[in-house]
């Protein structure tokens, strides 16, 4: 009403027209404003009185009439509701709503434009069936609703728009085959359906098409064979077919297509050859057929496909040689060939034509000599030959090969030497040439290249020393030269800040292990097994802050093992066996009593009670009795005070029990010698703090404990269901667990994502405080993981809400990490930190030990639950964003296993993570580690629950440089998106889920 009340006296003071249409529109706008959720407040142009020409608004534009002909209101973070005023814009012919964040079903106003042209509602969360309706748009000719969640069946009365050209129904969870009346689009240039669960064949009627231009129907679960008569689209220049369930053979009247650019067929079953008639397609500029079970060889006559830029055919059956015509493509950029069964050497003028930017033709049976002119216009940047059978040297033309970023070439059987250059390539960042038959130097250069964070040599016959200033490489992370014949001393242990891991097993070194070893301030992994090194064990290694495995064992080290090493608090795996040590095994600490006794054989002068070997002990002198006496008379002091404490401890127990009994009555009455209640509010809310206190002597229900305090359900008067956080402890305690919630304030009282928990408000006086949460009628994720319920059985069992979760967690820390300045890490990620709604949507909670950051900080103190805490958080301290990605790893192997993190089932000292590396070194183990409970069973959720897996191991990688940010992180998420439609609350685990399977 206010609002048209201020357009009356707009209207009547500046003397504009009262025209109907006019008002009509800016009725409209402002409707539509009120009725839109924009928590970034980005309309505030939307503004009659301090601009007054709606024309001038952000996002809109109108004719020479003044009359609104477009709306775009794209990548903006809106929610809400399309009101019903909107039908008053007639004039409007392009409506843009994408990228946002609309849920519920298409709101049917939309379809009141009848002069809409195009309508693109993409990227957001519309839900529910596809309405009907559409039909009314007989204009339309664009139709984007590409990544939102649709189900049913693809609608129908779509098929009356004879104006469409762009229809992109791609992403969501349509099921069902594909109408035939899909393909009477008269004028339908682009046809995207991929991404959704649809299923039978693909109808042979989508070759009456016949503008048709581009089509990607890719990602579902068709069954049958590729119709010949898409050979039939004359005008088509994009087909897109991938991960589709396809079987049969490629048609080969798909060599009729002469205007294809891009063809595109990977993941599907695929057989037999590859029809030499594809290259008669002289367009052609990409062409994927990878992935597939095709069989014979490569048509020579692919070197007819002159506009060709990417081939490939990775992981088939294919034979025979690689053709010489490969050679002569003037635009080839990308050839990808690896794992297959080719045979012969690779054409000798590969990579003549100066485009050649990735060569991978790995795990093949390839020989010869690698062909000089690959790199030749210093384009290249990845080079992958492993597995192969290329000899002879490697061509000097690879040094001057400035743009090489990974050069992989190991398992063959190249000789000669390393040839000196490839340090002063400024982009190499992997390079491994272990396992083949090189001789010689080692280049000193080496050390200059500033990113080459790995570098293996093992496996080779060098016969040299290693360089003096091979640790000096800038970035290098991981050096591994086992079993290479090298000789000589150890080079000192300079410049070696960033290095990770050095193995060096099996050499012929000799000399002292260099003391200044303490350097290397990030190792976690040494191995200087087999070697000849003699003098004693350097103290400083138990000193590095992230050491976790050293292995000395094998070579002629003497003396005593430092004591220091039993205190480390990082060391999993220490084996000193078969030196020549003496003395006792270090037994005052708790890391090597824990070790198993196999890390100190072949050592006859060790002793201690790991080894069975009790340590000898001469005659007691008099002197020793004295002290013998001293100690049991000591002993017996000790005994009295331990008595004396425990009856201290009862009393003051007793006490603290009285007291909490009569500071609870004192707590919800509201005691005024602790002052009165305050309620601070972060949002309106319809009680008050007394409220709060009444309900808080009426409730038992707890929902939870924690570090902090007690969690309660409490009922407000007007029926409103909130969650109660309520602080332990009084006086000095009080105040250090004040400081946790009043971070836990400072952090949810400006964070605002669907994914953390929201906070409704904060009560407090003098000295307690209550934190006020939206309640979670779900409970959080530990319960339904691990707890038992009514019903007997896991609650969360199927994997399509186990993936929900997981897709929520991840996007909330990404918010966290990535949207919030400064930076916020949660530092205590884990399963009972995560909240459940109503709708199975994760909501990360409990942030009183959340620490914002400006830049690399340390911490005083260590923050987190054990299980869950990164490696090198534990004793460096460093508080990054690497840390919460580590906990999310961790929490994701429980969504996919359905195990705690720490469980007597993966051994002593091992957690989780350690768990799943082992046993997905074997086939048989890697079927043991998912879940069977979330649908592991099927086929098609075990692949997918692998790919999260994939991610989890990366995001539990012990050197936080290789973990991922949390936006990588979900876009891989994304990726691996199950194919089927998130069950409804009731549903889990039901027969309906694993039909699907």
């Amino acid at each position: 009403m206010k609002q048209l009340l201020f357009l009356f006296f707009f209207f009547c003071l500046t003397g504009i027209s009262a025209a109907k249409t006019l008002p009509l529109q800016l009725i409209a706008l402002l409707s539509l404003k009120s009725s839109l959720v924009d928590p970034l407040d980005t309309l505030p142009s939307w503004d009659p009185s301090s601009n007054p020409s709606w024309c001038n608004w952000s996002g809109i534009k109108c004719d020479q009439h003044d009359h609104i002909i477009s709306i775009d209101l794209s990548n903006r973070n809106l929610s809400g509701t399309i009101p019903s005023n909107i039908r008053h814009l007639g004039h409007l012919r392009y409506l843009n709503l994408s990228t946002n964040a609309f849920q519920g079903p298409l709101p049917p106003p939309i379809f009141e434009l009848r002069s809409l042209i195009s309508l693109d509602i993409g990227h957001n969360a519309f839900s529910s069936e596809f309405p009907k309706g559409i039909s009314k748009l007989k204009l339309l000719s664009f139709l984007d609703a590409y990544n939102n969640d649709f189900n049913g069946s693809l609608p129908e009365d779509i098929t009356g728009l004879l104006f469409l050209e762009h229809l992109h129904l791609g992403g969501s969870y349509f099921t069902g085959e594909i109408p035939v009346s899909y393909c009477n689009f008269p004028r339908l240039k682009f046809l995207d359906l991929a991404g959704n669960l649809l299923t039978g064949k693909i109808p042979a009627e989508i070759g009456l098409l016949k503008q048709l231009e581009r089509i990607e129907i890719g990602y579902n679960e068709f069954a049958g064979e590729l119709p010949t008569q898409l050979s039939l689209l004359s005008n088509l220049t994009y087909l897109d077919i991938s991960f589709a369930n396809l079987t049969g053979q490629i048609p080969i009247a798909f060599g009729n297509l002469t205007k294809l650019e891009t063809l595109l067929l990977f993941k599907n079953r695929l057989t037999a050859d590859i029809p030499p008639s594809f290259f008669q397609i002289a367009s052609l500029k990409v062409l994927d057929l990878s992935f597939n079970q095709l069989t014979g060889i490569i048509p020579s006559e692919v070197s007819l496909l002159k506009e060709l830029n990417t081939l490939n055919l990775m992981t088939n059956q294919l034979t025979g040689e690689i053709p010489d015509g490969i050679a002569g493509l003037p635009n080839l950029e990308f050839l990808s060939l690896w794992n297959n069964s080719l045979t012969g050497i690779l054409p000798p003028k590969l990579g003549s034509n100066g485009m050649l930017q990735k060569l991978d033709v790995s795990s093949n049976a390839l020989s010869g000599s690698i062909p000089p002119h690959v790199c030749d216009g210093n384009r290249l940047v990845k080079l992958l030959l492993f597995s192969n059978r290329f000899s002879s040297q490697l061509p000097l033309s690879l040094v001057n090969c400035t743009a090489l970023a990974r050069f992989r070439i190991q398992n063959n059987f190249l000789n000669g030497s390393l040839p000196v250059g490839f340090g002063l390539s400024g982009n190499i960042t992997f390079m491994d040439v272990s396992k083949n038959n090189f001789s010689g130097s080692i280049p000193r250069d080496l050390s200059n290249a500033p990113k080459l964070e790995y570098l293996n040599i093992s496996n080779n016959f060098f016969h040299e020393e290693l360089p003096d200033n091979i640790w000096s490489s800038p970035s290098l992370q991981i050096f591994s030269a086992s079993h290479s014949n090298l000789t000589g001393k150890l080079p000192d242990f300079i410049g070696c800040e960033s290095l990770y891991k050095i193995e060096l097993e099996g050499n012929a070194f000799t000399g002292n292990i260099p003391w200044d070893i303490g350097h290397c301030h990030k190792l976690i992994s040494l191995n200087l097994r087999r070697n000849l090194l003699t003098g004693i064990i350097p103290w400083e290694i138990s000193t590095l802050p992230s050491i976790t495995d050293v292995d000395l064992s094998h070579n002629f080290l003497t003396g005593t093992i430092p004591s220091n090493f039993d205190n480390s608090s990082t060391l999993e795996n220490f084996n000193v066996s078969y030196n020549q040590l003496t003395g006792p095994v270090p037994s005052s600490g708790n890391i090597l009593s824990i070790l198993h006794p196999s890390s100190f054989i072949g050592n006859q002068g060790l002793c201690g009670s790991i080894l069975k070997n009790p340590c000898r002990t001469s005659a007691i002198t008099p002197r020793e009795v004295d002290v013998q006496h001293k100690q049991k008379t000591a002993s017996a002091i000790v005994w009295i005070m331990a008595t004396a404490f425990g009856v201290a401890m009862f009393i003051l127990i007793a006490g603290i029990r009285y007291y909490h009994a009569r500071y609870h009555r004192g707590f919800a009455s509201g005691d005024q010698d602790i002052g009165q209640w305050k309620l601070t509010a972060f949002q309106r809310l319809n009680f008050t703090a007394d409220d709060v206190l009444d309900s808080l002597s009426t409730t038992e229900k707890i929902l939870g404990m924690g570090s902090m305090g007690t969690v309660y359900k409490a009922e407000m008067p007007g029926g409103e269901i909130i969650a109660v956080k309520k602080l332990w402890g009084k006086q000095k305690e009080m105040i250090r667990r004040q400081k946790g919630v009043l971070a836990e304030v400072e952090v949810l009282g400006n964070v605002r994502h669907r994914n953390i928990v929201r906070l409704l408000g904060c009560c407090s006086n003098s000295e307690s405080t209550m934190l006020l949460y939206e309640y979670m009628p779900n409970g959080n994720l530990d319960d339904l993981l691990h707890g038992n319920n009514s019903k007997g059985g896991n609650s969360v069992a199927d994997w399509l809400t186990r993936y929900k979760i997981a897709m929520g967690v991840a996007q909330g820390i990404c918010y966290l990490h990535h949207d919030c300045d400064p930076v916020i890490v949660h530092r205590d990620l884990k399963p009972s930190n995560i909240l459940l709604d109503a709708q199975m949507e994760a909501r990360v909670a409990d942030f009183g030990v959340a620490k914002l950051i400006q830049c690399g900080e340390s911490m005083s103190v260590i923050a987190g639950s054990y299980g869950y805490i990164a490696p090198e958080y534990a004793y460096t301290l460093q508080v990054d964003e690497k840390s919460d990605i580590y906990s999310y790893g961790v929490v994701l192997m429980e969504i996919l296993c359905g195990k705690r993190s720490v469980d007597s089932e993966f051994g002593d000292g091992n957690n989780i993570v350690d768990w799943i590396r082992t046993k997905i070194k074997t086939k048989e183990g890697l079927r043991d580690v998912v879940d069977k409970n979330a649908g592991a069973t099927c086929t098609l959720v075990r692949e997918e629950m692998m790919l999260l897996l994939r991610v989890a191991l990366l995001c539990t990688s012990r050197n936080p440089a290789d973990r991922p940010p949390m936006r990588d992180v979900v876009s891989m998420l994304l990726q691996a998106k199950p194919k089927r439609k998130v069950p409804a609350i009731g549903d889990f685990g039901g027969q309906k889920f694993f039909a699907e399977c």
